[in-house]
């Protein structure tokens, strides 16, 4: 089966499961969305979207999270992890983005990966869903399920990135982001589809060992 003929398949039946697949992440706007993807790091949603609600009732804006000493922001985000490094980085992008950018998120990747605590695919998640432009972040769970479903042998998620990117369609990779991430989470853990029995639909019909 060629890797066409698989996102055809990929984007037919994660379409049917998640037709409407949502943003995990609680947020307000888009200084909140930036904030909460910056907490995701080796972190679950769920957890973020615990902590989140206190600190975004604190500061939704730029303006008001540089107000906040980096102590406070620790406090509310240490469930989160790396609390302290967390806490350095949402501060200092809330000072430069009051410095430099008028208080505003900015709309390129350039931009926003100037920014502390904000990389690649921290910016490729804000530029999709916020933004709605063409990107399309690789998390370990779709770093994973190309790898299983042999899309990209990529050995970091920088290459995974450019190997989806060439088969799906461009109008595709916002869904398919969080679509594979879902179906990543749901059916194709990490510790399933090493055996016949325990394969998700999509490793069956790829006929993988």
């Amino acid at each position: 089966m060629t890797k066409a003929e698989k996102a055809e398949i990929i984007i037919k039946r994660l379409g049917e499961l998640y037709p409407n697949p949502r943003i995990p992440l609680a947020r307000r706007n888009v200084f909140t969305f930036l904030v909460a993807v910056i907490l995701s790091a080796q972190c679950t949603d769920k957890r973020v979207n615990e902590a989140t609600p206190e600190l975004f009732d604190l500061a939704d804006s730029p303006e008001k999270m540089a107000k906040l000493s980096e102590a406070k922001i620790r406090s509310i985000i240490r469930p989160c992890g790396l609390a302290e490094t967390k806490a350095k980085n949402i501060r200092n992008m809330s000072l430069i983005l009051c410095r430099d950018f008028g208080g505003k998120v900015p709309d390129t990747f350039e931009s926003l990966e100037s920014l502390p605590g904000v990389g690649h695919k921290t910016a490729s998640v804000i530029m999709s869903q916020a933004f709605a432009v063409a990107a399309f972040p690789v998390d370990t769970h779709i770093h994973r399920l190309a790898a299983r479903w042999k899309l990209s042998s990529g050995k970091s998620v920088g290459q995974t990135e450019k190997d989806l990117k060439k088969i799906f369609p461009k109008d595709k990779w916002a869904d398919l982001h969080l679509q594979m991430i879902y179906f990543g989470r749901e059916h194709c853990k990490a510790h399933t589809c090493k055996t016949p029995e325990t394969m998700c639909e999509l490793c069956k019909i790829f006929r993988l060992k």
